[in-house]
């Protein structure tokens, strides 16, 4: 199992200590297997260097999950367009970092990778985000600051929708779509131009309404046929109630308390959705995973205390975090 970042640590550092917490024309990812949130940065070298291989002359990007997608290693490559200055200008990470510590809504229960692509996806040239990961695609000139701001803000939008707002949340999408003035199925839907796709128009809402001034440079947002979202009455009032019901669905442990005295625990959360859960030790690194059950409650997972080899872990703290991204990160204390 490929080891997550380094940067892992420091983001779990933070989880126990403080806070941590255009464009705009990016594609979504399908699902993949601040405010106290679990977000790992993955920078462009160590990008390269762990999730990038060479194989029969062609370099890929793999995921862990198993998400695996061809990169585009020279602006020569005819699918560049705009060779722009001859290279490629990925993410800076702490922009990247400035820009989560700059949004102004409650990530608590939010949590994703997010990976600075040293090279572009073939077929999918632009950033683009899903369930808990967000790729960010490098520019063929320097980027902007505000570029940089804009685009991740948008991105991030994608992820806080997959997780507090469900496609199969009806009456929720009910609601957006009524104060966006969307309801029309047929102008608006997953099939329809870019700019009229209701996910969309929600990322680009939660750019508009929680980025910081570099993310809102333009002082635009993609779909100018629909109201700017700051003139919409109880569009920010919405996403906020979004922040709050996902309390609910928050990992938690559930077999007794986060205190573990030995090595077994059980996690739930509210909810019908059955991913996996995954165990990290401080270092970032999967220890274990767990398959889900159904519960009368939602679901729960039973980890025995055990790593993949069978063997008892030691750590002195764990962290666990559902497949989806969805419902933050539960920490266990005490395993001995």
């Amino acid at each position: 199992m490929t080891p997550l970042a380094r940067s892992f640590a420091l983001i779990l550092a933070t989880l126990v200590a403080v806070s941590f917490t255009v464009c705009a024309q990016a594609n979504e990812l399908a699902a993949r297997g601040g405010q106290s949130a679990g977000f790992v940065i993955h920078d462009a070298a160590q990008v390269e260097r762990d999730f990038c291989r060479w194989e029969d002359g062609l370099l890929y990007l793999l995921l862990p999950g198993g998400a695996r997608y061809e990169l585009v290693p020279s602006t020569a490559d005819p699918a560049i367009t705009n060779a722009g200055d001859g290279s490629f200008h990925p993410f800076d990470a702490s922009e990247v970092r400035a820009t989560l510590e700059a949004v102004r809504f409650p990530l608590a229960r939010i949590s994703a990778d997010i990976y600075v692509l040293p090279y572009p996806r073939r077929g999918g040239l632009e950033s683009a985000a899903g369930p808990g990961l967000i790729l960010l695609s490098p520019g063929v000139r320097e980027l902007s600051v505000e570029h940089q701001h804009a685009e991740l803000t948008h991105e991030l939008g994608h992820v806080v929708q997959h997780a507090l707002l469900a496609d199969n949340n009806e009456t929720g999408w009910q609601q957006y779509r009524a104060l966006r003035g969307i309801i029309d199925e047929s102008a608006y839907s997953a099939d329809a131009v870019h700019a009229n796709r209701p996910h969309e128009i929600f990322a680009e809402d939660f750019r508009a309404l929680f980025g910081d001034a570099l993310a809102n440079y333009s002082g635009t947002i993609e779909n100018a046929s629909i109201a700017h979202p700051g003139s919409v009455a109880g569009l920010a009032s919405f996403f906020s109630d979004l922040a709050d019901q996902s309390l609910a669905s928050h990992v938690r442990v559930i077999a007794g308390n986060a205190h573990a005295s030995r090595g077994a625990v059980r996690f739930g959360r509210s909810g019908s959705q059955l991913v996996a859960l995954d165990v990290f030790d401080v270092s970032g690194r999967r220890i274990a995973t767990v398959s889900p059950t159904a519960a009368s409650s939602g679901v729960e997972w039973a980890w025995d205390g055990r790593d993949t080899h069978g063997r008892a872990v030691r750590s002195a703290v764990v962290f666990a975090r559902a497949r989806d991204g969805q419902g933050g990160i539960a920490r266990v204390t005490r395993l001995q």
